[in-house]
This record gives C-alpha cells, sequence and structure tokens, in this order.
C-alpha cells in the first residue's frame, strides 16, 4: 500500500489578482513560482506561490473570479490554512511586520498544539502561522529575493482546517483510506497526520452542524495531496472507485497528473503528482515572470491574453 507524504498545494479564490500578488509576493514574502490561467476556464488567472521552485508542499494557488461575491461562513469547508515558520521569534517578525502592513491579525496563542499567530489576508481568508521547530518540508528551497529575512520565512504548509457536519464520514475517508493516523481528539477538534509526528501533512478536523459556508472571495475551494507518481495515482484512483466516491479520472495538468473527488461532506480533494513541476517550461531564475500556459491551450494564447487584465505590483 502506498502513503500519502503530506499535502502538494491549496486552491483559493480571489476577486483581485493584483491585491492578491502584493499581500503574497511582498508581504508574505512568497514566490509567484507560475502565473498561469484555469486550464478548465481560461478566462480566469491561475496563480501560484510557493518557495523558490513551488515544490509541493509549499503551493497556495489562487483562481481569480472579479465578479465573485463575499464569502458566507459555515460547515463542510476547508476553512483555514497552517503555515510553518522557523521559532517562536518568527511569531514576534510576523507581529510586528502585520502591525506594519495593516494585516488582520490575533494574538500569539497556539493551535493544535503547535505556538502559533492567526491572521487573515485582505480578502478574510483565514490562515494561522505554526511554529516548525525545524520541520519544513524536507524539498524546501529558500528564494533568495523573498521580501522576508531567510530566519523568518514561511517554510511550507502546515495544518488545513476542515469545518464539517460528519467528522466520522472524513476521518473514515482520512484513516481507512489513506492511511493517515489519528493523533489526538476533544471535544473541539480532531487531528490527523499522513505521516505520524510531521504537521506538514496534518489535517485538523472541527465539528459544525448548521449551514454549509457558501464560498466566494478569501474562500479555499479545495486542498491536494501528494504522491510520488502516475503509478501511484493510478492506485488511488482505484481506491476513490472502491469507496464508492465518483472521480474527475485523471487529468493531465501539465505541470502535475491528478484527480479530483468529494467525500461525504462535499470536500474536494485533489490527489496529484510530484512531478513534472514548473520548471518545466521556464528557467527556474524567471519562473512565475510571464504568462505560462500549457501546450494545448498556446495557440489561444492572444485570446487569453486579451481576456486577462495585466497583474499591477504596487
Amino acid at each position: 500500500m502506498f502513503t500519502i507524504p503530506g499535502h502538494h498545494h491549496i486552491s483559493m479564490i480571489t476577486k483581485n489578482a493584483s491585491q492578491n500578488n502584493h499581500f503574497y509576493r511582498y508581504v508574505l514574502g512568497l514566490r509567484r513560482v507560475k502565473m498561469t490561467v484555469n486550464q478548465d476556464d481560461p478566462s480566469m488567472y491561475h496563480l501560484f506561490y510557493g518557495d523558490k521552485t513551488g515544490s509541493p508542499g509549499t503551493e497556495l494557488s489562487f483562481f481569480e473570479i472579479p465578479a465573485v461575491g463575499n464569502t458566507y461562513r459555515g460547515t463542510n469547508a476547508i476553512t483555514r490554512i497552517g503555515l510553518l515558520v522557523p521559532s517562536e521569534a518568527s511569531l514576534l517578525f510576523w507581529k510586528v511586520r502585520f502591525e506594519e502592513y495593516g494585516v488582520q491579525h490575533g494574538e500569539i496563542t497556539t493551535y493544535a498544539n503547535h505556538p502559533a499567530l492567526k491572521f487573515e489576508d485582505p480578502e478574510g481568508l483565514q490562515m494561522v502561522l505554526l511554529v516548525s521547530n525545524g520541520v519544513k518540508v524536507a524539498h524546501w528551497e529558500t528564494w533568495g529575493k523573498s521580501e522576508v529575512p531567510l530566519e523568518h520565512q514561511i517554510q511550507g504548509m502546515g495544518s488545513v482546517e476542515m469545518t464539517v457536519r460528519r467528522l466520522d464520514k472524513l476521518a473514515s475517508t482520512l484513516t481507512d483510506m489513506f492511511g493517515y493516523i489519528e493523533i489526538s481528539r476533544t471535544d473541539d477538534e480532531t487531528i490527523f497526520q499522513s505521516i505520524k509526528g510531521e504537521v506538514f501533512g496534518e489535517i485538523v478536523v472541527r465539528y459544525l452542524d448548521g449551514p454549509k459556508e457558501r464560498p466566494g472571495r478569501g474562500s479555499i475551494h479545495h486542498l491536494a495531496i501528494r504522491v510520488q507518481n502516475e503509478s501511484e495515482l493510478l492506485y488511488w484512483e482505484e481506491q476513490v472507485k472502491q469507496r464508492g466516491f465518483h472521480s474527475s479520472g485523471i487529468v493531465d495538468r501539465f505541470y502535475f497528473k491528478s484527480l479530483y473527488f468529494r467525500e461525504s461532506n462535499g470536500i474536494l480533494f485533489e490527489i496529484a503528482t510530484d512531478g513534472p513541476g514548473f520548471a518545466i517550461d521556464g528557467e527556474v531564475e524567471h519562473l512565475g515572470e510571464k504568462l505560462d500556459l500549457p501546450p494545448f491551450l498556446e495557440e489561444r494564447r492572444k485570446e487569453i491574453e486579451e481576456n486577462l487584465n495585466p497583474i499591477e505590483e504596487y
């Protein structure tokens, strides 16, 4: 049986690509590793931010939908993203930085047993900085041109929070199908890890009854989890089918191959291969500097570019 080594990427909705670009590049200090389009709807940007190469486990991705409305918080949704930082001193650095840039944030506290600092992006996307204590994504590479000093840079994704009505259904999918380990359970939350002791594959599940979340700007569309290659992806495709979930089938996204399915609460999961990666169509030193299109969209480049508003740098 194959195991899941951790998160691959997580995808959100933004109303304004220029504002989003400014926050994630210049306030959070991440590298924009790929500026492309939604392959299913090329009229919208798809932006990826991460480490030097956009390694699996470091990628935050956003679809720009200019007409999108507000998010109405509720249940059966992915509700918070954890980002890893090196130390408790880093939390102090980020608290000061957030105050300097007017970022909505809380006080230094704990989250899922980690020293933590909660904050939101300009569209209300809920995030939390977590102290990694040296346990970063193994292949994370520093981005030398980051606006943030190396000793405090974000080192990839940590805990991802999901809020659901039927916790045991999600727990069964994570443990029985994917082999996640239940680490702890309280009245408030249950914590699962794909590899015991490793926060970069951690999922925090909270129970909440009530109305389903209505997505909008600042909402989380799906979580992608990692597999090494297409052989493993084929294995997981069969597991998804055997449990009775409807699958998209394997989709070639050019930068990786993946499949999508919704578990019983409606949470959308993607299972994505580690490679070939974002350097397949560009030099590492120039990633994210221009609009990249997968080969099947290249012949439509003129039309696609005319329908996109340029991303403003400010």
